[in-house]
């Protein structure tokens, strides 16, 4: 069922084949040293490669830390200097800018080849229906599609379209069983793109997108509405993971509540003001927290 937020916006989960690729998602790469049994030779390289280990996520991408120390070990060492720089950044900077100058400049180079509305609904045949009937039918044709998608009112989205661009990136927490994990989300014209916080501190403008939201306002001044669906990776994000994240874009930035969107202000022009524990508690109070408890999370280890 959908989360208590995005009922309203007519969101739902789709069940059975997967929605088909609109943009190619690279594999997650994570940069990260991999364990001393699977270096096989001597100790740890130093300090930073033993506290990489210690991250909860760590054996989630174990496999890709060995493949690119073994192929590539002069690449591997240079990344690693540059995570130690990152370390020292506060959270909320930690390579924003370069990842963000990357994501607008693969948004212009890539916006021709990217579907449009049209490529997914007919707009002049909806046009002569309501904007209920349009729901009904964006929701029946995504309820076999193993995805989220949304219909949002023009209104919500309007406010949630100024405010991004005037904050174009946020911060947001994913429960997990140990802990949260954090994912950079940044809009890129009306796409949203999220990557794991990690990812963007170690890999900076190559980090990949592992959930991107795709959002469509053909139809906002006719109809009153804008169709959303969302394209994930796989490989690291399970439906409704992928659904808690795209609440939070509600939260956070369609709220009436000024104190929350305060972070998002925060995050974008005061970032070394930016309390992460900010955004968790802000999760646990609106009960979104609730939506994937530990016991129903995936391990995708």
């Amino acid at each position: 069922m959908a989360g208590p937020l995005l009922q309203a916006w007519g969101l739902g989960l789709g069940r059975g084949a997967a929605l088909r690729s609109r943009a190619a998602l690279r594999p997650l790469g994570l940069l990260a040293p991999p364990s001393r049994e699977a270096a096989g030779t001597g100790p740890r390289d130093g300090p930073g490669e033993a506290a990489l280990e210690e991250n909860p996520f760590y054996g989630k991408y174990r496999h890709k830390i060995q493949e690119l120390r073994r192929a590539s070990p002069d690449v591997f060492e240079s990344r690693m200097e540059k995570r130690n720089e990152v370390k020292k950044q506060p959270v909320g900077y930690s390579k924003q800018a370069e990842f963000v100058r990357c994501m607008e400049e693969k948004a212009n180079s890539l916006c021709s080849l990217l579907q449009t509305l049209d490529s997914i609904l007919n707009v002049e045949m909806v046009k002569e229906k309501s904007a209920e009937e349009i729901k009904q039918i964006w929701n029946q044709y995504f309820s076999a599609k193993d995805t989220v998608y949304a219909v949002i009112p023009a209104e919500k989205f309007d406010l949630i379209w100024k405010r991004a661009q005037k904050c174009p990136s946020f911060l947001y927490a994913l429960p997990r069983k140990e802990g949260y994990e954090f994912f950079v989300g940044q809009w890129s014209g009306t796409e949203l793109h999220f990557t794991s916080l990690i990812n963007v501190q170690t890999q900076g403008e190559s980090a990949p997108s592992q959930l991107v939201l795709y959002h469509y306002p053909e139809l906002q001044k006719e109809k009153g509405i804008v169709l959303m669906t969302a394209e994930m990776d796989s490989k690291f994000l399970v439906v409704h993971e992928a659904q808690c994240l795209a609440n939070q874009v509600q939260l956070f930035y369609a709220t009436d509540r000024s104190e929350t969107y305060e972070l998002v202000e925060t995050f974008n022009h005061r970032s070394n003001e930016f309390k992460y524990m900010s955004v968790i508690a802000e999760l646990e109070q609106s009960g979104l927290g609730k939506a994937l408890r530990p016991s129903q999370v995936s391990d995708k280890s």
